[in-house]
């Protein structure tokens, strides 16, 4: 193993572990799968030189991850209550730089999507990388892909917001939100929350959670009321590049709670409190 081959591989692999995160919905599994990958790396220049380390390890990397979604498919099908994707937090005053590969709202709306689909769309439509390598990745022919990718636009597109929202408009819609429901006000909740709006709550089975999402704007915001009321820590902290919830109670990381904001408005809130998703953030939402 080269020197070379090392420094390669380590700046490669924000990106690696980026396009990972995005087939699979999991951080750390995406952290697996980029480790495996540099063992791969070393095996394979042992037997002849990768000239390419980008591309041989995105190609790699993608391959492994669609490998690992496969499989677990089947656990989530059977995953009790809604299954949500594991987020990634940081405190405001360690602000991390994550584009629109990994947005949460994004990530929510890839589970629509097979296996497939969702290797063929993020390596195209995000990554940018040609059919023909997409074709490597998945295992299909570059118009088997072109066709996957076209299909997961469609219901990417239904599944995410309208309007592109910058992170000032996010942050001044949150915060009046979390001011509304610190004082109570149910009416300045409702006014805040879009008439399609769902609640999405994961506790895997393991603590309470809503078994199945909660929809409209009086029930959503009825319930958010109820959260909020519970005793603890309430930090503003970042959920994938955005300005999210971590509550702590006793000490402890309760959840982590997403909102995906389209215009002025809330049209989805996640809450994460599935002990497994939240073991990997616990530091950076303190």
């Amino acid at each position: 193993m080269s020197d070379a081959l090392a420094a390669a591989y380590d700046e490669e692999r924000p990106r690696l572990v980026r396009v990972a995160y995005a087939i699979l919905g999991s951080h750390a599994e995406a952290e697996d799968v980029v480790a495996d990958c540099w063992l791969r790396l070393v095996a394979a220049d042992e037997r002849e030189p990768v000239r390419d380390v980008a591309a041989w390890a995105t190609v790699t990397v993608a391959r492994a991850a669609l490998d690992v979604l496969r499989s677990a498919r089947s656990r989530r099908e059977t995953y009790v209550g809604p299954w949500l994707p594991e987020p990634v937090v940081a405190g405001l005053e360690d602000r991390v730089s994550l584009d629109d590969s990994v947005r949460y709202a994004l990530l929510v709306a890839l589970e629509r999507l097979t296996p497939a689909e969702r290797t063929a769309w993020v390596l195209h439509d995000i990554f940018e990388m040609p059919f023909a390598d997409v074709a490597a990745a998945v295992g299909r022919t570059p118009e088997a892909v072109r066709q996957l990718a076209r299909r997961a636009r469609e219901h990417v597109a239904a599944g995410t917001p309208r309007v592109s929202v910058d992170a000032g408009t996010h942050d001044r819609v949150v915060g009046a939100f979390l001011g509304a429901a610190a004082g109570g006000d149910l009416a300045g909740l409702v006014r805040l929350l879009d008439p399609s709006v769902v609640l999405t709550s994961d506790g895997g089975g393991v603590v309470n959670a809503a078994r199945r999402p909660v929809l409209g704007p009086d029930r959503v915001a009825r319930f958010f009321a109820g959260v909020a009321k519970k005793d603890g820590q309430v930090d503003i902290v970042e959920v994938n590049g955005r300005t999210g919830v971590a509550f702590h109670v006793g000490g402890r990381l309760h959840s982590v709670v997403s909102f995906t904001v389209d215009g002025e408005l809330i049209t989805r809130i996640d809450i994460v409190l599935a002990p497994d998703k939240l073991s990997g953030v616990r530091s950076a939402a303190r």
